[in-house]
């Protein structure tokens, strides 16, 4: 929010809500919303690689397995939390579908692109 002077307006102590209000009138809210299921979250600063465990390595599985239930040549992948020899396979697989380096590593991109297919396919992201 540097544009308009809302940057100087940060420096003297509004917050979000009374920067937005200067500019936009005392109308204005933000409006909250209980945390939604099944959005992904975001990647985890570091690479997933085979010896690799956790929840990040389980969410990445249960995406990847979601996305194997449609791209059917990902072999599927037990969403265990432990980055074995399987799910190494099935990044690879994954990678070479969507055009990314076949590492079996999943890094930023590999890791976003999962994102972006996982929610294509499941439709969370569709307003119902």
């Amino acid at each position: 929010m540097t544009q308009w002077g809302s940057c100087d307006l940060g420096q003297r102590g509004y917050s979000p809500i009374e920067i937005l209000r200067y500019f936009y009138g005392d109308s204005i809210y933000v409006n909250t919303a209980e945390q939604i299921s099944g959005i992904p979250a975001s990647w985890p600063g570091y690479d997933l690689t085979v010896g690799s465990s956790g929840p990040k390595v389980q969410q990445m599985q249960e995406q990847l397995d979601t996305i194997a239930t449609v791209y059917s040549a990902i072999p599927r992948v037990n969403p265990d939390g432990i980055y074995g020899e399987r799910t190494a396979d099935a990044v690879r697989e994954f990678q070479s579908i969507f055009g990314l380096p076949q590492t079996g590593v999943v890094n930023f991109a590999t890791w976003y692109k999962i994102s972006h297919i996982y929610v294509g396919i499941t439709r969370i992201a569709e307003l119902v």
